[in-house]
C-alpha cells in the first residue's frame, strides 16, 4: 500500500472559495481559516441528536493551551493552561467570561473543588510538582494562598494527573504517571510492598531508550487527607492513566496508556479501561517487559480500546442524555481524535463491556471532559497546540415508551444479574478491609487469615485476586502451610504465587514441591498459566532451581507444547527454555517459524535469545534467517530497533567460530530483491463481490480453516488486526465478527473497504496551500504541526502536516484500509480466509450470521 499522499493542481476558482469560506463568521466570532483556529463545531461527529457548541476559542498568545477542567462551588469552570495559569469561565453568559486567576501557578494537570480549596495536581519544569492546595483567605473571590501538601516529582508527561474525591467524600484520590516516584511520606499502602520486575527471561529496555531506568511499581494510584497527610497507596502498575472517576457504586476506573513505539510487538497492550480494585497490580514493566493481562498477578483490563492517548475521563451521570449514555463512562483519546462511551457491564464483582465512538474529528486533542448544567463540557489543546472550550448538548428525542417496554421486558432478569453482581462485589469489599496492617484490621489476624484463604478458590477472579492480597497483607508463618497443602488447585496456585512474593529463600523447596503435587494436564488454561507463572516466581524470588528440580518440571509439563493456545504456548516457551528442557529449542523455532502473526513469533524470537539448549548451525542459520525476513516488517518506532536488539543478543553469545561459520547468515548480502518488500504470492485477478458471493455464502461447502488462518497472514491482515490473542490493533478487532457479520457483508468489508467505514476509524483529508493531498489519522500534534498516519501497515511512518499550511479539511472518502489484498488469492483460498473470519480464530465454537439480503 502506497501513502496517502498526493498532489493536484489548484484552480484559480478553488482558491476564491477557499478565500470565502475562511472569511465567513463563524460561531463566537471566531473565523475558519480551514485549518487555522480552534476545529469548527460543525465538522464532529456525534450521534443523532445531539448537537456540538464552541464556547470559547483559547488565544494562544495569552491563555495558552488548556489541559485540565474543574467545575467551582459557584457553577463555573476552571481550566489550567499546560505551561501557563488557571483560567475562571463563567459559562452562563453569552459569550461565556474568561478571567485569569490572580495567583502564580502553571501546569496544572488535574484540578478539583472540594473542602473549601481548590486542588491542582501540578505536572511542570517550570513550577514545583505534586499536589497544591489553593484557597480563597479574605472571600475577595480569588484564590490568594497557596500549599505545596504533596511534593512529587514531574516535568515529564508521565506526571501528577486527575484528582477525585474518595466516595465518602472524605478524602481525595489522585493518579501519576510512571515516571512519578510514589512520595516520601507513605503511611498505608494496599498494595503489598514486594513489587519486583518478575520476568523469568529478563526483559529489554525500550530500544530508543525511553524509559530504560524506570522500575515498578510504574504509574500508582494513591488517597489522602485534604491536608495531603495520610497517604495510602492504592493500586501500582499503570503507564500513564491521565484521570480517573467513580461510578454509582464507589468503583474506581481510569484509562491507561502504552507506549505507541510498540505497536506490532507482543508487549504492546492497547490502551485499556482498568477497574482499579483494591491493592491491585496492572503490570505495566519497562521495554519487552509488560506483564500480560493473563497473568493471575496482574488484574488486566474491563475493555481494550486500542491504540490512542488517553487524557480526560468522566461517566455521564446527571447529564441530559438518554439513558445509555448517562450510564456511560466517556473517555478521550488525544492522538487520534475521539471521545468513546464505554459501556461497562457487570461481570462478578468486576466489569467488562463495550464502547463506541461518542464524538470525534481531526484534529480534536481533547484533555479533558466534565458534565456540567446537564451538558459535556471538554477542553482541547496540549503540547502548545490551539486550544478551545465546546459544549456537546442533546437536544433530540426524549427517551420514548419504546425504550421503557423494552426495558419493563428486561427488568427481572436484569435485576437478579445486578444483585448478583452487588452480592459480590459487597464480599470483595469485605475481603477489601484486609488490605491493611494486622493493627488497622476490622477483624482479628486470624480471622483474616482464614477469610483470605477461604476464598482465594473462588469462581470469581477478582475476588480470587482480593484474597492473594490479603494473604500476602498477612504474616507469612500463620498461612503457607494451609496454603501450600489446600486441596484446591486454584487456591493452592495462588498460595504459591503469595510465597514467591511474601516468603524467604528456605520456602523455594516446600513452595515447588506443592506445585508438583498438582496435575499440570487435569489443570484448565488459566490454571496452567498460573502454575507457569508461581513456577516462575518461585524461581525468580525465592531461589535458582536445582537439577533436579528442573528435571521435576521438565517432566510435569512435558509434552504441554505446543498446545495451540497462543497464551498458554507463550509461557511454556518461556519455562522450557529456562528449565533448558531437551528439545526445547527445536520445538520453540518451529513454534517462531509457524506462526502466521508477527506478534508472536517476535514473542518466540525474543524467548529463543536466552536458549542455549540443542542448538546446532542449521537451527542457529534459521533463527538467524528470522531476522532477515523481517526487514520488511513494521510497526512503532521502536519497533526495529527491538528485533535488531534481540539478533545482537544471540550474536554476542555466539563463539568466534560459529560466528565465522555464520558469517551469511547474520550479515546476509543486499541484493536488489532486499530494497522493498518482495510479492510473496503471484497475482491472481482483481476480484469483485460479485464473483466470490457464491463460494463464501456455500454453507455445504466444508471450509479449510487452518488454511484460512494462515491466509490471514499471508494477505497482511495481522498487521492492523487481532484475531484473539493474536495481531495488530490499528484496525478492527475481529475475533467477534462472526457474530455480527455475514459471508457477504464481511465479503464486502474487505473487497470494498472503502464503502462503509467507522468513524473509528475513518480518516481525514488535507488539502494543503501547496496542492498537496494528505490522507490519514491524526496521531500526535505539536503546536501547529499535525502527526498523520497514512499507511495502516506503516504505523512508523508518519507525515507531518502544519496548520497553518492547511487550506481545507473533509472527511476522507476513502479507508484508511488498503484495497486488492485478496487479488493474491484463489476463490477456495478466500472461502476459507472468510470461514476463519467468521470464526473468530475458533472454528470448534463459531457463530455464524445467517446470510441476509443486503441493499
Amino acid at each position: 500500500m502506497t501513502s496517502m499522499i498526493q498532489r493536484v493542481p489548484r484552480r484559480g476558482l478553488s482558491r476564491l472559495l477557499t478565500l470565502l469560506v475562511c472569511l465567513l463568521p463563524l460561531q463566537n466570532g471566531v473565523t475558519d481559516a480551514a485549518g487555522l483556529g480552534v476545529t469548527p463545531p460543525e465538522q464532529f461527529k456525534v450521534p443523532a441528536g445531539f448537537e456540538v457548541d464552541l464556547i470559547h476559542q483559547v488565544d494562544s498568545a495569552n491563555e495558552g493551551s488548556w489541559v485540565s477542567l474543574t467545575v467551582d462551588p459557584k457553577g463555573r469552570l476552571i481550566a489550567c493552561d499546560q505551561n501557563g495559569g488557571l483560567f475562571r469561565i463563567d459559562v452562563s453568559t453569552e459569550p461565556a467570561r474568561v478571567e485569569k486567576l490572580d495567583i502564580e501557578f502553571t501546569g496544572a494537570q488535574g484540578l478539583l473543588c472540594a473542602f473549601g480549596s481548590l486542588y491542582a495536581n501540578v505536572n511542570s519544569r517550570q513550577f514545583p510538582s505534586g499536589l497544591w492546595r489553593l484557597t480563597d483567605t479574605d472571600g475577595d473571590d480569588q484564590y490568594d494562598q497557596k500549599e505545596h501538601i504533596v511534593p512529587l516529582n514531574g516535568g515529564s508527561e508521565h506526571g501528577p494527573h486527575g484528582l477525585v474525591l474518595t466516595p465518602d467524600g472524605k478524602r481525595i484520590v489522585m493518579v501519576a504517571g510512571n515516571n512519578t516516584s510514589l512520595p516520601e511520606e507513605l503511611a498505608d499502602s494496599r498494595v503489598p510492598r514486594n513489587w519486583e520486575e518478575d520476568h523469568l527471561l529478563g526483559r529489554m529496555p525500550d530500544a530508543r531508550g525511553h524509559n530504560a531506568d524506570r522500575m515498578a511499581p510504574g504509574g500508582f494510584i494513591m488517597s489522602l487527607d485534604p491536608d495531603g497527610s495520610n497517604r495510602e497507596l492504592i493500586a501500582t502498575g499503570f503507564r500513564n492513566p491521565y484521570d480517573i472517576a467513580l461510578n454509582h457504586d464507589g468503583e474506581l476506573f481510569t484509562y491507561d496508556a502504552d507506549m505507541e513505539w510498540d505497536v506490532g510487538t507482543p508487549w504492546y497492550r492497547p490502551t485499556r479501561v482498568n477497574h482499579v480494585i483494591s491493592g491491585a497490580e496492572f503490570g505495566w514493566r519497562n521495554g519487552t517487559g509488560k506483564w500480560p493481562a493473563y497473568y493471575p498477578d496482574s488484574f488486566g483490563a474491563a475493555v481494550d480500546i486500542g491504540p490512542g492517548s488517553p487524557t480526560g475521563i468522566c461517566f455521564g451521570y446527571n447529564a441530559q442524555f438518554p439513558e445509555r449514555y448517562r450510564e456511560a463512562l466517556f473517555i478521550a483519546d488525544w492522538s487520534y481524535g475521539n471521545i468513546y462511551a464505554v459501556h461497562l457491564t457487570e461481570d462478578g464483582a468486576s466489569y467488562a463491556g463495550d464502547y463506541e465512538t461518542f464524538a470525534t474529528a481531526a484534529p480534536l486533542p481533547v484533555t479533558d471532559m466534565v458534565i456540567h448544567n446537564g451538558a459535556m463540557f471538554l477542553t482541547i489543546g496540549g503540547r502548545e497546540t490551539q486550544s478551545g472550550l465546546y459544549r456537546i448538548s442533546y437536544t433530540g428525542v426524549p427517551d420514548g415508551e419504546a425504550a421503557q417496554a423494552d426495558a419493563d421486558a428486561n427488568a427481572v432478569s436484569l435485576e437478579d444479574a445486578k444483585l448478583q453482581a452487588q452480592s459480590l462485589r459487597v464480599l470483595r469489599s469485605q475481603i477489601e478491609r484486609l488490605h491493611v496492617a494486622d493493627a488497622d484490621l476490622p477483624v482479628s489476624a486470624d480471622a483474616a487469615t482464614a477469610m483470605a484463604l477461604e476464598f482465594l478458590s473462588h469462581e470469581d477472579r477478582s475476588i480470587r485476586f482480593a484474597s492473594r492480597i490479603a494473604l500476602e497483607h498477612r504474616d507469612v508463618e500463620a498461612w503457607k502451610s494451609k496454603a501450600l497443602a489446600s486441596p484446591s488447585a486454584r487456591a493452592r496456585l495462588l498460595g504459591v504465587i503469595a510465597l514467591a512474593r511474601c516468603g524467604e529463600a528456605e520456602d523455594q523447596a516446600a513452595a515447588l514441591e506443592s506445585l508438583l503435587e498438582l496435575d499440570f494436564d487435569a489443570l484448565d488454561t488459566d490454571g496452567k498459566i498460573a502454575f507457569l507463572r508461581a513456577a516462575g516466581l518461585v524461581a525468580m524470588r525465592l531461589g535458582e532451581l536445582s537439577d533436579e528440580q528442573r528435571a521435576a518440571l521438565t517432566e510435569a509439563i512435558g509434552g504441554a507444547f505446543p498446545s495451540e493456545v497462543d497464551s498458554l504456548d507463550r509461557e511454556l516457551a518461556i519455562m522450557l527454555v529456562y528449565l533448558q528442557a531437551p528439545g526445547s529449542t527445536k520445538a520453540v523455532l518451529e513454534k517462531l517459524t509457524n506462526s502466521p502473526s508477527q506478534e508472536s513469533q517476535i514473542h518466540y524470537a525474543l524467548t529463543l535469545r536466552a536458549a542455549t539448549e540443542g542448538w546446532d548451525n542449521e537451527m542457529r542459520a534459521r533463527y538467524l534467517g528470522w531476522f532477515h525476513e523481517m526487514t520488511t516488517a513494521r510497526g512503532g518506532m521502536s519497533f526495529g530497533g527491538f528485533v535488531n536488539n534481540i539478533k545482537q543478543v544471540f550474536v554476542d553469545r555466539l563463539t568466534d567460530s560459529q560466528r565465522e561459520q555464520l558469517a551469511a547468515a547474520i550479515n546476509p548480502p543486499v541484493s536488489a530483491d532486499d530494497a522493498g518488500p518482495s510479492e510473496a504470492r503471484p497475482f491472481v485477478k482483481n476480484w469483485t463481490v460479485e464473483e466470490l458471493d457464491a463460494i463464501v455464502s456455500d454453507s455445504s461447502r466444508e471450509p479449510d480453516f487452518e488454511r484460512g488462518k494462515s491466509l490471514f497472514g499471508a494477505a497482511q491482515c495481522f498487521k492492523c488486526h487481532r484475531m484473539g490473542l493474536q495481531g495488530g490493533i490499528l484496525g478492527p478487532d475481529l475475533t467477534s465478527a462472526g457474530g455480527k457479520f455475514n459471508a457477504h457483508d464481511m465479503l464486502v468489508s474487505i473487497v470494498e473497504p472503502s464503502k462503509v467505514i467507522s468513524d473509528q476509524y475513518g480518516a481525514t483529508q488535507f488539502l494543503t496551500e501547496d496542492g498537496e493531498v494528505v490522507t490519514g489519522r491524526v496521531i500526535n500534534m505539536h503546536g501547529k504541526n499535525l502527526s498523520v498516519l497514512t499507511n495502516m501497515l506503516d504505523p512508523s511512518s508518519l507525515t507531518n502536516v502544519e496548520r497553518d499550511n492547511i487550506a481545507e479539511t473533509s472527511a476522507a472518502k476513502v479507508s484508511m484500509m488498503p484495497t486488492g489484498l485478496l487479488d493474491t488469492l484463489t476463490a477456495n483460498e478466500i472461502a476459507d480466509l472468510v470461514a476463519y473470519l467468521r470464526s473468530g480464530g475458533n472454528p470448534e465454537s463459531a457463530i455464524y450470521v445467517e446470510p441476509t439480503p443486503s441493499n
